[in-house]
């Protein structure tokens, strides 16, 4: 008897289990109707393709077609109204991928700005996003020098941290709320063929409450989000959550633009090579001809963004933007110098003065 109530216990265990699991895939499978009818319907700021033409566009989706492979899913290189345009598809097993993918549509069908990826369409009942297509491919690549290609010169450098601080700013000047990004890292930024940057991938950007925005209050979020070595560790530890989370993620990226090292232990490699007066010996040797003093500022704001407690860091309308303007105009002049310098070409080849200046510039 003892053995049959034991028995039947269990039994009924197993029922109130496999209900609460019949339960739970249902609220599951009402929230994602509910999400895809609102992307449906709710959106008119984009432009809304069918699956059948994401499926031409991409020859049904071929090896050859892809360019690139996320958390969210892999992206492929298309056409979509005579345009080159870039597709990420949302993969079906992707962890929080369709509210990710909901935050981007969101975040960028109501944004527009120089630095920010544009948006030109997505199929919403099938996961994908569809973006204009950026030639360079990402900042990670062209540091790294994947693929090939000449290494990137400090003037494109100084200009490309500029144009992301610029960026970030207006998503943290965002009304009604500021949007913080949370995963800021050199492979979300993207190139196109004029070495233009523009951030990427705000499927995990998060509105903040303008009253919690500030350098003071943080707002709580229950679970951290981003990419090791990027995240603020002060987010990291505590889960609160505010612009200068941002902050820190963009003194790692800035390091990385100057060194050309991973993320990994890179505050200490550069603070240690200004301490022993070999900061020289830090910065990628690829670029011959760096402007120390202007690079040594440069490394010392990185610094002090990617310093570990969040009110030590600079604000950065008030203090990054500022000198970040001053050294893309050093970059600028020095561009239009050597272009003064340079011999000018005429000829039925069609060289455009702006073609010569491209090259001056990555190479």
């Amino acid at each position: 008897m003892e053995a049959a109530e034991v028995a039947r216990r269990v039994a009924d265990m197993e029922a109130h289990k496999r209900r609460n699991a019949e339960m739970k895939a249902i609220k599951e499978a009402e929230e994602k109707k509910k999400i895809i009818n609102s992307l449906g319907q709710s959106y008119i700021q984009y432009r809304k393709y069918t699956i059948e033409e994401i499926e031409a566009a991409t020859d049904f989706f071929a090896k050859s077609r892809k360019i690139g492979e996320g958390g969210y899913g892999p992206v492929y290189k298309g056409y979509l109204d005579h345009t080159p345009v870039a597709i990420k598809i949302l993969r079906p097993d992707a962890a929080q991928g369709r509210s990710q993918f909901q935050q981007e549509v969101e975040v960028l069908s109501c944004i527009r700005h120089p630095n920010m990826v544009l948006l030109l369409g997505a199929c919403p009942e099938y996961g994908c996003l569809v973006y204009e297509f950026m030639g360079r491919g990402s900042l990670e690549d062209r540091l790294f020098r994947r693929g090939g290609g000449p290494p990137l010169s400090w003037q494109v450098r100084f200009k490309i941290a500029a144009e992301i601080g610029t960026a970030l700013l207006f998503l943290h000047q965002a009304k009604p709320e500021p949007i913080v990004h949370r995963d800021l890292k050199p492979a979300n930024i993207l190139l196109d063929r004029n070495f233009v940057s523009k951030i990427s991938d705000v499927g995990l950007a998060r509105l903040v409450p303008p009253s919690i925005a500030d350098t003071v209050t943080q707002y709580r979020l229950t679970a951290t989000a981003g990419t090791f070595c990027y995240i603020d560790p002060e987010y990291q530890q505590t889960g609160m959550l505010g612009v200068k989370s941002d902050v820190y993620s963009l003194g790692i990226m800035y390091l990385q633009i100057i060194t050309a090292k991973p993320a990994m232990g890179l505050t200490h490699i550069v603070e240690q090579a200004i301490e022993d007066g070999r900061f020289e010996d830090a910065l990628d040797p690829d670029v011959p001809d760096w402007p120390m003093e202007e690079t040594l500022r440069f490394a010392k704001l990185a610094l002090k963004c990617s310093e570990l407690r969040r009110k030590d860091r600079p604000d950065l309308g008030k203090v990054v933007l500022p000198e970040l303007n001053r050294l893309r105009a050093l970059a600028e002049e020095s561009i239009h110098l050597t272009l003064l310098s340079a011999p000018t070409i005429w000829s039925s080849s069609g060289i455009s003065q702006s073609q010569v200046s491209l090259s001056l510039v990555s190479q």
